[in-house]
């Protein structure tokens, strides 16, 4: 299995290759457009700028795969909530790989102090995705249909959720009870 560790500045070429890839070839992002390597290096700081982790995923000096947790929304009462997105090379899909990067996100985006974890999946037809989120006990909680047009057809997205941590037992500011 690949060594999966913090993402550093070197690696924004290969993940921005990666992501590329899913872009132009499947229905998991529903962006059309690959965003360009400055594009990623900001992304990668504003999660980083949240004390979020974006994870790659290193295959004998190659990074093969990523993974990153951000506000499920971009206003601050979201800060417990992270939305992640996972993506792999895709010689190295269903191989356990995005499984392996999700379940290390779960546990950082947990010990960063998120109590809720999302995931927005593109396409109900994905099932490599959904499945690997049902293993790692996500629940689904919703599908919006036909909300996205990609590749000549309407896409859906599947809305899936899980608690992190202490969820909403308690005050993640430590103030007070909910």
């Amino acid at each position: 299995m690949p060594l999966i560790r913090s993402s550093r500045d070197e690696d924004i070429p290969a993940i921005t290759a990666i992501y590329a890839h899913h872009v132009l070839h499947s229905t998991g992002t529903f962006e059309t457009v690959p965003p360009s390597t400055s594009d990623m290096a900001a992304r990668r700081a504003d999660v980083l700028s949240r004390s979020l982790p974006f994870l790659v995923a290193e295959r004998e000096g190659r990074i093969v795969g990523f993974a990153y947790g951000n506000w499920f929304k971009p206003r601050l009462a979201y800060r417990y909530s992270v939305e992640d997105s996972v993506y792999v090379a895709p010689e190295l899909q269903r191989k356990g790989l995005g499984r392996a990067l999700l379940a290390e996100l779960l546990l950082r985006c947990e010990a960063a102090g998120s109590r809720k974890m999302m995931a927005i999946i593109g396409d109900s037809a994905n099932a490599g995705s959904v499945g690997v989120h049902l293993a790692l006990g996500f629940e689904e909680v919703g599908k919006i249909q036909s909300c996205g047009w990609k590749f000549g057809a309407w896409r859906d997205i599947v809305i899936m959720q899980k608690t992190l941590g202490a969820g909403d037992s308690c005050d993640p500011t430590g103030d007070a009870a909910p």
